[in-house]
């Protein structure tokens, strides 16, 4: 290329990005003469991995006693670690901790789960809305008038949520007709629900108990403001209406004649507002996919920019399709630079607290994996594999242990680590890092990480 027209391709080139740092970026992987290739990038998050050591395993974890072949076959030939996803000895919820992983600092972005769950939903958000994650659950009248907790999950599988979300979407409070109310189902016995109207905040509290064998809680608004008592109190009126709507629904008749649990309530967590975040696309110069199941990994990554790839079979369930998330994602990089994959089994395992399942799902993880490295270019891609929390199968909740790490492809110094599992990751070359610093760890391997200085 000759100097005038150089200096017309810089022109342009200026025209196009104002941004110096994007500037940067553009000209390091465009410009004539650049020395770096196209590699690509797939990151596996296995949703709640990390696990306490278990008794009935003789003190292993259920990663450890676990077959895991590709699993560990990939660590021998990587580099392992162990991430903290947001700090050291704190357990991460599910959306921050995937935010962590993509590189964003929950601290300063995270603006609550149910925002997320509505992108994953595929519901566009208006700013003012206030989303909730929600639960059909298994609620008992008391004397005292209080609902008594049952189920969290109305037994998890709940194959007519979509008939239940019909009934109570849309739904007219007596004392607040003016805010409309926008419920779906996602999967299982999940789904969102939407608060739509003025003088609302999401500085209120959850009904949603979190355990068994306890009660409904009553919203309670989390600072001083107007806006949240009224949103508190609109919250517990529609927790009302949820109740009275689903119990009187033919289905939950159906349902207790088959001796199921009821979906007889909605319990809400997780109050959030529309996200407003730097896309990958921005920070990085990529442009990146997601295969997952659940609502809320695919809003988290729509959030970021992410397109989402439909796959049938892909639920967040035991049943999820593996292979065909595995071969989907193989066959998007020839469209995409990164591709995030998403496994949520080995958590729902751990919740269920049943670490055989636990197992058993990890196992389902490394076919997956296995699935993947056969049907992409190994020379040309860099595999991740980690996870957003640890889960402990002994008490059913999230714990603030770290997650193991590995990643495998081309540029990776190899380490001593020849099994992939909690303790062997600890003695892994990338010693121990907090989930924001993963990708600029991945972006540096695949040259897309700018210099920092002179």
């Amino acid at each position: 290329m000759d100097f005038d027209n150089l200096c017309v391709f810089w022109s342009f080139g200026m025209h196009i990005f104002k941004d110096s740092l994007m500037m940067e970026k553009w000209l390091l992987f465009n410009l004539p003469g650049s020395t770096e290739t196209s590699l690509k990038t797939v990151l596996v998050v296995s949703d709640g991995l990390g696990d306490h050591p278990i008794p009935s395993l003789r003190g292993k974890t259920p990663l450890e006693a676990a077959r895991t072949p590709t699993l560990d076959k990939l660590a021998d030939e990587g580099t392992t670690g162990l991430v903290h996803v947001i700090a050291p000895g704190i357990p991460p919820g599910s959306d921050a901790g995937h935010l962590a992983l993509l590189g964003y600092d929950p601290k300063s972005c995270y603006t609550g789960r149910g925002a997320f769950e509505a992108l994953g939903a595929g519901i566009s958000l208006q700013p003012t809305d206030i989303a909730f994650r929600g639960n059909f659950a298994t609620v008992q009248s008391t004397r005292g008038k209080e609902l008594r907790i049952l189920d969290r999950r109305a037994g998890r599988h709940v194959p007519e949520g979509d008939e239940l979300a019909k009934l109570v979407n849309r739904l007219s409070l007596p004392s607040s007709p003016d805010i409309e109310v926008i419920v779906k189902r996602t999967a299982e016995h999940r789904c969102v629900v939407i608060l739509r109207g003025a003088n609302l905040s999401q500085k209120i509290g959850d009904t949603d108990s979190h355990s068994r064998s306890d009660y409904v809680q009553k919203s309670i608004p989390l600072d001083s403001s107007e806006a949240a008592q009224y949103t508190a109190s609109v919250v517990n009126e529609l927790t009302r209406e949820f109740h009275r709507i689903l119990s009187a629904s033919p289905i939950n008749a159906e349902r207790r004649k088959s001796d199921l649990p009821e979906a007889n309530i909605v319990l809400l967590r997780g109050a959030g507002t529309l996200p407003e975040i730097s896309s990958l696309k921005d920070l990085y110069g990529i442009r990146a996919a997601c295969v997952a199941g659940g609502a809320l990994y695919k809003g988290v990554a729509r959030s970021v920019g992410m397109d989402i790839l439909p796959v049938p079979g892909a639920t967040a369930g035991y049943d999820t399709n593996a292979e065909a998330k595995a071969k989907a994602a193989a066959k998007t990089l020839s469209k995409h630079d990164f591709v995030f994959l998403h496994f949520k089994p080995t958590d729902s395992a751990a919740h269920d607290k049943n670490p055989q399942k636990k197992i058993e799902m990890t196992e389902k993880l490394d076919h997956l994996l296995s699935t993947l490295q056969s049907a992409i270019d190994r020379e040309n891609t860099l595999i991740a594999i980690t996870s957003d929390h640890s889960t402990s199968s002994l008490t059913g909740k999230h714990i603030g242990d770290p997650v193991p790490l590995l990643i495998n492809g081309p540029r990776v110094r190899n380490d001593v680590v020849t099994r992939f599992s909690e303790r062997a990751c600890a003695n892994g070359g990338l010693g121990h890092i907090v989930g924001k610093d993963l990708m600029p760890i991945l972006m540096n391997y695949v040259g897309r990480t700018p210099k920092y200085g002179a």
